[in-house]
């Protein structure tokens, strides 16, 4: 993928199949650390994301996708998103993920602190995360 100085090659990937790759001016992705802003020539990065959006800038308008967490790479020109599952935002089902949401709800009140506890908090905050990723969407 050849890139201009003004833009960074992205590819996103998931564990079935490359879900998008091409150019943009910026992309936005939530890192175990805290959000990520990468515009070209960032400096090279290795680090986990967690489940949220991933928001592909192009100079006027936005592409958003969800990822329920893996691994990001920044080079200088291509950022690299590999994803346990990544879906675009306009694919997303926005009931299955309110049930999973209230499912996930339920079961943590049920459990007490222990290593299922853990796991159903994470399928919440999977589904917390498509139904912004859903939200966003609509107001573009």
């Amino acid at each position: 993928m050849e890139t201009s100085k003004q833009t960074i090659g992205v590819n996103i990937v998931s564990a079935e199949a490359e879900i998008y790759s091409g150019e943009a001016h910026a992309i936005f992705v939530s890192g175990a650390e805290g959000e990520l802003g990468i515009k070209p020539q960032h400096t090279p990065l290795l680090t986990a994301l967690n489940p949220g959006l991933v928001r592909v800038q192009y100079q006027d308008h936005e592409e958003v996708f969800y990822i329920s967490g893996g691994l990001l790479e920044i080079q200088p020109y291509v950022v690299t998103v590999l994803a346990d599952t990544a879906i675009r935002a306009a694919d997303l089902d926005e009931s299955a993920a309110q049930e999973a949401q209230r499912q996930a709800e339920e079961a943590l009140q049920k459990h007490k602190i222990d290593k299922e506890y853990y796991l159903v908090a994470a399928d919440l905050a999977k589904a917390v995360a498509q139904l912004r990723a859903i939200k966003r969407i609509r107001k573009q």
